[in-house]
């Protein structure tokens, strides 16, 4: 076998590999025996079919087989011995013809090409300047999370008079026109609606003040005009309840109202455990700290994207732009070619800016291991939690968690992007000189407009 490359240019390169009977006979000669002490043939009894006959119906197959075995086992080989440092992986060459006759020639002769990852000259120094948005944690933010918490930790109770808010059960009886009861009219028990879901403003104030035991008329398609919810609630088919007139009756049987948690020390310690926060102040700080965690996330998300922009006008890198172009529709079944074409520009920069971030990490031997990456899941799961008012997860239980999150490759593979880019922000922000900026988180979202 011999293999040589021929460089067309300092980002693509065409690696030929000539492969000659000595190669592959020996493998050949044996799989064909292999296949035929396994093969059915109709007259012969298995295993033993002509080898000629085997050779003759099945020989190209297994000889194209182990032709694209060993030129890929090689190719890769060669690549790595000669420390080539290429993008995506080797393609059939256009620009030079392979030779393969399996027909009428022992000998032959595979090309591919190769783009090659450039060379990338990054100086970065103080004289270079990035902004960073501090998003700033206002006191409307602060009262609103307090409201939200004393929402989610309070309970339901039964009320004697129905507000605005509260959830009523009761007795639907539809009615004549004389204004009794309809015999064999539909009759719902236990129906359950929120009173500010009644869209007639007049019916809702007649049933807002009354009791349990009350007894309310009115135009149920004029209180509840949504078809779907009325269905539901009055437990018939979307046919019956379009086809609805006149008046129903409602004998409410329960009032429900949801009370608020109180902001004392047993809601303290129900959201962070005992003892951990003691004080309306501490509580309010708790609260900032973690907006703080929340928007620094967002921040460094906006400051790489910032440095992602600068640096690579900064580099005016050089790709192999129509081999790349090739290799994502290679990559992507459902890719043409002219959907590439639409969105390579912006495909483009993501490739130069992965290779940015290599070159950075590389050059200052920056790594994400297994403990980071357990660290950064943990961190995901814990502020997923902590949306749902759960800020004590043991952290056993979240370890455990995070784990079987990095078991999946996607997430893991997520988890690592994202780290990568918090210590490549790390490292920018020592290289580069920073414009610190303060910013409402209004402010910041109209950046991205």
């Amino acid at each position: 076998m011999n293999i040589s490359r021929e460089n067309i240019d300092e980002l693509n390169v065409v690696v030929t590999v000539k492969v000659d009977k000595t190669d592959y006979a020996e493998t050949v000669e044996k799989s064909i025996k292999d296949y035929r002490k396994k093969v059915n043939l109709n007259g012969f009894r298995p295993g033993n079919a002509p080898l000629g006959l085997v050779k003759k119906m099945y020989g190209k197959a297994i000889l194209w087989d182990e032709l694209n075995r060993i030129v890929s086992k090689n190719l890769m080989e060669y690549i790595k011995n000669e420390k080539i440092d290429f993008l995506g992986e080797p393609l059939p060459s256009t620009s030079q013809k392979a030779d393969i006759d399996l027909d009428n020639k022992e000998e032959f002769t595979f090309t591919f090409d190769l783009g090659l990852k450039p060379a990338i000259d990054l100086k970065l120094s103080k004289k270079d300047k990035l902004p960073f948005y501090n998003i700033t944690v206002s006191d409307e933010m602060i009262n609103s999370a307090i409201e939200s918490n004393s929402y989610r930790f309070g309970k339901t109770v039964e009320a004697d008079n129905v507000e605005e808010k509260d959830l009523v059960k009761g007795t639907f009886e539809q009615l004549a026109e004389d204004g009794n009861v309809l015999e064999g009219g539909i009759k719902t028990e236990d129906a359950l609606f929120a009173v500010d879901r009644i869209n007639e403003e007049s019916i809702r104030a007649l049933v807002i003040g009354a009791k349990k035991g009350d007894i309310i008329d009115f135009d149920i398609t004029k209180a509840f005009t949504n078809n779907t919810d009325r269905a539901q609630m009055l437990r018939i088919t979307a046919a019956q309840s379009e086809s609805l007139t006149g008046n129903f009756r409602l004998t409410l049987t329960s009032i429900s109202r949801h009370q608020p948690a109180e902001t004392n020390q047993e809601l303290f310690d129900i959201i962070y455990g005992k003892g951990v926060v003691n004080s309306i102040d501490e509580y309010k700080a708790k609260i900032k700290e973690e907006f703080q965690k929340e928007l620094a996330i967002q921040s460094n998300f906006k400051f790489i994207i910032d440095a992602k922009d600068k640096l690579i006008d900064k580099t005016d890198m050089k790709l192999p732009d129509e081999f790349l172009k090739r290799w994502i529709v290679v990559a992507n079944e459902k890719t043409t070619a002219e959907d590439v074409e639409k969105s390579y520009p912006e495909m483009r920069k993501e490739f130069a800016w992965q290779l940015i971030k290599g070159k950075i990490a590389t050059d200052n031997n920056i790594v994400i291991s297994d403990n980071d990456l357990l660290d950064a899941a943990k961190e995901q799961i814990s502020s997923q939690f902590r949306q749902y008012g759960l800020s004590t997860l043991p952290d056993e239980q979240l370890t455990e968690f995070a784990k079987q999150s990095l078991s999946k490759e996607d997430e893991r593979q997520h988890l690592h992007d994202r780290k990568l880019d918090e210590k490549i922000a790390a490292w920018l922000k020592e290289t580069v000189k920073v414009d610190e900026k303060d910013v409402t988180t209004q402010e910041f979202n109209n950046l991205f407009k």
